[in-house]
């Protein structure tokens, strides 16, 4: 490039940057079409999605994750610092930081939230900071102190969890517990308690919410004015599909979440609305029972690993893809997590559809022509019905008799905690952004009895064990591949697909962000008049 090009080129460029930084306009009320309610946005309480996923927007964390869940950035603490023996983690906070009704952060504050946070007769999420031995305040100089190096606790710092709340809101909230002064200061709805770009302005329990924008909040924006651009967001409770869309395209709600990929290419099509496929870490997969018996003590024929190969070989994850979600998905290429999570191996194509492999390992196995298999299904769910339909007919392909069994959620679960199934459908996101959390629950025999397959592999386990204190992230980044090749070879999951979050947007909204955890980013979403 001759000198004259590249400056017109970099005067082109100060031109968009320019004009980018000066575009984003400030103001105005955002109405988000959910399709179920929170019951309390509290860090250490949130357990359900509908919670967890609105609890960044009131409450910061030391450190966040990229929007791209692929790092982990500052928050409110600029800079941190891992010992060489990993027992020890400093933080520096930012200064100048202060809650949404102006009072300052400190130490203290930092303090208690990480002490409500890994109080296990508090929190059921305490177990992921179970490493931490104490916690410390030096002016603006936090020290952790770990009872063994643990690679995760960087992460967990940048997860919900962990948000740092106002010691002196909840000391003077009534209540004369944690609980009940948590309760109180949600249904109080004014600022104070969190730090995040918005407070709680309005609070019907599973119903109508409202956030405010935090005039005290310290990151900036584009225009070099404190973030969010919006003055508030008003979420209303739609749980019917057609619903949320309908008023969307009416103009009575801006945005609407869970949007059905069959409806997916409609609103694509519709010039007002943009159409949003954000990436996700949610995975969709069947748990196969492989315990040597079933629980009525017949023999079980998927305890053999060769015939839970077999049940992926027969299965067409493309077609099922369209069927299903209309294409708006991928095969897992991992058989652990969904490609977007930290350490996931690329395996793909990841039991590819094979009809003659699925007929040989049934063969060598000895598996019994017409044999009969049990896929419990969520009674009521069309993917659910769509998806056995599609399976029923691409296994008898290869002698296997599939039989349907329906039941409701609490069912499942409870089939599932037992082992009294063969196969079911089930669905995972991840909280953290750390594949220990979802391997530990798919794979690891303690947490639960792998993902309630039964299968208990010792190599795994521990390999499990000592990756949670490998600081080494290359030796760590082995021993995942190599969890992730065990667990492929054993097969106790018939894997599918990991699918975007569908989230369907007017045309007017900006800057809106659902990351692969799940979160709802409004901190730099903006209104185009």
């Amino acid at each position: 490039m001759r000198t004259s090009e590249l400056m017109v080129s970099c005067a082109l460029a100060l031109v968009m940057t320019t004009t980018g930084a000066l575009a984003q306009e400030r103001g105005g009320s955002l109405t988000f079409a959910r399709y179920d309610g929170s019951r309390l946005i509290d860090p250490i309480y949130a357990d359900r999605n509908p919670d967890i996923w609105m609890v960044t927007s009131l409450f910061d964390t030391l450190l966040v994750t990229s929007d791209d869940g692929q790092s982990i950035e500052p928050g409110l603490a600029e800079s941190y610092d891992v010992s060489d023996d990993g027992l020890t983690l400093s933080l520096t906070l930012r200064e100048g930081v202060s809650f949404s009704d102006g009072s300052p952060m400190s130490g203290d504050d930092v303090v208690f939230s990480l002490e409500r946070a890994r109080n296990p007769d508090l929190s059921p999420w305490s177990g992921l900071l179970s490493s931490v031995q104490s916690v410390a305040a030096d002016g603006n100089v936090i020290t952790i102190t770990l009872s063994q190096p643990d690679p995760t606790i960087v992460s967990i710092l940048a997860t919900f969890n962990t948000a740092i709340v106002s010691k002196s809101a909840f000391d003077m909230a009534e209540g004369d517990t944690d609980q009940a002064k948590s309760e109180a200061l949600f249904h109080q709805t004014g600022a104070g308690v969190g730090s995040g770009p918005f407070y709680l302005s309005g609070f019907s329990q599973g119903g109508s919410m409202e956030f405010t924008a935090n005039p005290h909040y310290w990151r900036e924006g584009a225009d070099g004015q404190p973030l969010p651009y919006l003055d508030t967001v008003a979420f209303e409770v739609i749980p019917d599909d057609a619903t949320r869309i309908l008023k969307l395209q009416s103009g009575e709600v801006d945005a609407a979440e869970f949007i059905p990929f069959s409806r997916v290419a409609e609103l694509e099509a519709d010039t007002g609305i943009n159409m949003e496929l954000f990436p996700s870490t949610r995975i969709i997969y069947s748990p196969i029972n492989t315990r040597e018996t079933r629980a009525d003590g017949s023999d079980n024929p998927l305890a053999d690993s060769r015939v839970r190969q077999a049940l992926n070989y027969a299965t067409d994850k493309q077609a099922l893809i369209q069927l299903v979600l209309q294409g708006n998905g991928a095969p897992m290429s991992s058989p652990l997590m969904a490609s977007t999570t930290l350490l996931a191996s690329d395996m793909s194509p990841l039991f590819g559809y094979d009809p003659e492999m699925a007929r040989q390992l049934l063969a060598e196995a000895g598996f019994e022509n017409s044999t009969e298999i049990t896929f419990t299904i969520l009674a009521g769910s069309a993917d659910d019905s769509t998806t056995f339909a599609a399976l029923q007919q691409m296994w008898a392909q290869v002698g296997i008799n599939l039989v349907v069994e329906q039941v409701d959620a609490p069912t499942r679960g409870e089939m599932n905690r037992s082992g009294n199934f063969d196969i079911h459908t089930y669905g995972w996101v991840n909280d953290v952004n750390d594949p220990s959390q979802v391997v530990g629950w798919l794979g690891y025999y303690p947490t639960a009895n792998a993902v309630g397959t039964g299968w208990d592999n010792a190599e795994f386990n521990t390999l499990f064990e000592q990756a949670n204190q490998e600081m080494d992230q290359d030796k760590r980044r082995e021993m995942y591949a190599e969890m992730q090749q065990i667990y492929a070879d054993a097969a106790p999951l018939l894997l599918m697909w990991e699918t975007p979050f569908a989230v369907a947007l007017s045309s007017e909204v900006n800057g809106f962000v659902q990351t692969p955890l799940g979160n709802n980013d409004f901190d730099e979403t903006w209104l185009e008049r």
